[in-house]
């Protein structure tokens, strides 16, 4: 029988915690290798050791749960389908934030089942902060001994000022070119997609448009911290996000939204994502 994520919950926090702090050890030493992907998106010797250490970890806690990561072969579909519960990794979520030095960089673990995450643990380690969620049971954030419960901001439906979460290096125009008049906009510039939605979940922000290539494990942890704290993911038509359907794991252009009071499509223009994806 397999152990329930409330059982899991803490070991797969300290997992996180030595991938982020191996991490750390790096980043702090400034001595790294860089590469580019097939992709061209940049992976350092940090990442690889934060994958070692979570692979690792989970194998030992979980022998029988499969594991999916950024930084690892893909598995294809076929064989992926036949899975019911699996670990969803992205072992170092802002590899361009590290660096660039800017400290927004996160480890990323979600538990998928049947194709939904039902737990997110996110460890941002320059902050030594732990968000996470398991599914029905609430969204927390833990900087010290005790969580503490998060929530996205409580506002009104007709206020005016919406927070959006961005980027520090891509244009702004790429995001606010998909936004309504009518409203006012302040930016919340922060680096790592994951902490971006971090923001959102415990009301430091209201909105992320994610505008570019991202994969399945740049949202698992994140999807499961958001819609415990009352936000959603969605995709730039505002459809549910897929795990686990698709050949790739490439995701579409994604907002996370927080309060659901907001009616969001008055806010955001919809759009189709212009790169391919496999069904």
């Amino acid at each position: 029988m397999q152990p329930e994520p409330s059982a899991l919950l803490e070991p797969v926090k300290q997992i996180a915690r030595e991938a982020g702090l191996a991490i750390l050890d790096i980043y702090d030493s400034g001595n790294f290798e860089l590469q580019q992907k097939d992709d061209e998106s940049p992976v350092t010797s940090a990442d690889y050791a934060a994958n070692d250490i979570l692979v690792a970890g989970l194998k030992a806690l979980t022998p029988k749960i499969p594991i999916i990561s950024e930084e690892t072969t893909a598995v294809n579909l076929t064989q992926r389908q036949a899975w019911k519960r699996y670990w969803l990794l992205d072992p170092m979520d802002g590899t361009q934030e590290f660096v660039s030095r800017s400290g927004d960089f996160a480890v990323n673990i979600a538990l998928v089942e049947n194709g939904w995450p039902v737990m997110g643990v996110i460890y941002w380690p320059t902050k030594n902060t732990f968000y996470y969620a398991i599914e029905g049971q609430g969204a927390f954030k833990q900087k010290s001994a005790e969580p503490v419960p998060i929530s996205v901001r409580n506002i009104d439906q007709d206020e005016r000022n919406i927070k959006l979460a961005v980027s520090r290096v891509q244009k702004k125009d790429t995001v606010t070119r998909y936004l309504m008049d009518g409203y006012d906009y302040e930016m919340v510039p922060l680096g790592s997609a994951s902490l971006k939605s971090c923001f959102i979940a415990e009301g430091k922000a209201d909105c992320y448009l994610r505008i570019g290539p991202t994969g399945e494990w740049d949202t698992g942890a994140s999807h499961c911290i958001i819609e415990e704290a009352g936000g959603r993911i969605l995709d730039s038509e505002f459809n549910g996000l897929s795990y686990n359907k698709r050949d790739t794991f490439a995701n579409p252009d994604f907002m996370v939204l927080g309060n659901q009071d907001i009616a969001w499509h008055d806010v955001i223009k919809p759009h189709k994502t212009t790169r391919k994806l496999t069904d």
